[in-house]
């Protein structure tokens, strides 16, 4: 791996209402890694990803993509950078397609060439999603919601893919079949990801390294099978 990380952030300060939800945050992710960070609601996890793609604003610190800084950078040309996020949600449009919900993100790219073949891979990954391609996105199970938003993610043919909470309210069937998708597109094609997820038990088999946030601070950190053996990790976190 590179040296250089794909994403610095340093000493992040993000503040809502005079209430501080980042508190100097510093981390990395390289290129081609899978970084978890885990926490409990509310420790600004989710604040950390929407600062990375330009939808909240941050008092102090920074935030560098490919060493180029993202302070003063809209969120859409971020996306042209080539991060994607999958939001906490989903974020889909429901009265569109399948299909339309996927040729939506690909507005940013200049290889339209390549868009059948990206349709293809989204395809190949999710085969349900193929199968619903002419359906309302508003009337898939909340599983194909979710593959929905991480194919169209995919679509943008980004880089770096910010996930917030892949598998939120998903059965655990569902929740092994996403985690193993993310892991399959990491491996792929080299997809950079940093992957919020409650679901630390299953964040941390597939991670490279890891960061557990608390109110704010990063606690942690290490090498993602050290911090499942972490005592602390498993008492909090692993639920043992």
């Amino acid at each position: 791996m590179n040296d250089t990380p794909m994403l610095t952030v340093d000493n992040l300060i993000v503040s809502y209402n005079g209430i501080r939800a980042l508190q100097g945050i510093s981390l990395t992710v390289q290129k081609g890694e899978i970084v978890t960070l885990i926490g409990a609601n509310g420790a600004g996890k989710s604040t950390l990803l929407r600062a990375i793609s330009g939808l909240v604003a941050f008092q102090s610190g920074s935030i560098s993509f490919h060493g180029v800084p993202l302070n003063s950078i809209a969120a859409h040309k971020i996306v042209e950078m080539g991060i994607s996020h999958v939001p906490e949600g989903r974020g889909i449009f429901a009265n569109l397609t399948v299909f339309e919900n996927l040729k939506l993100a690909t507005w940013t790219r200049k290889d339209r060439e390549n868009l059948d073949e990206a349709f293809r891979r989204v395809f190949d990954l999710f085969p349900r999603l193929k199968e619903r391609k002419n359906q309302p996105a508003g009337t898939l199970s909340g599983g194909e919601q979710q593959m929905l938003a991480v194919g169209r993610a995919l679509m943008t043919n980004g880089s770096l893919m910010l996930l917030d909470e892949p598998s939120m309210g998903l059965a655990p069937v569902l929740v092994r079949d996403i985690i193993r998708t993310i892991q399959e597109i990491n491996q792929q094609d080299g997809t950079t990801i940093l992957l919020v997820e409650q679901n630390a038990r299953q964040a941390l088999k597939i991670a490279h390294r890891a960061y557990v946030l608390e109110t704010g601070v990063i606690s942690l950190s290490g090498e993602a099978e050290e911090l499942r053996n972490n005592p602390k990790v498993q008492a909090a976190y692993l639920g043992g």
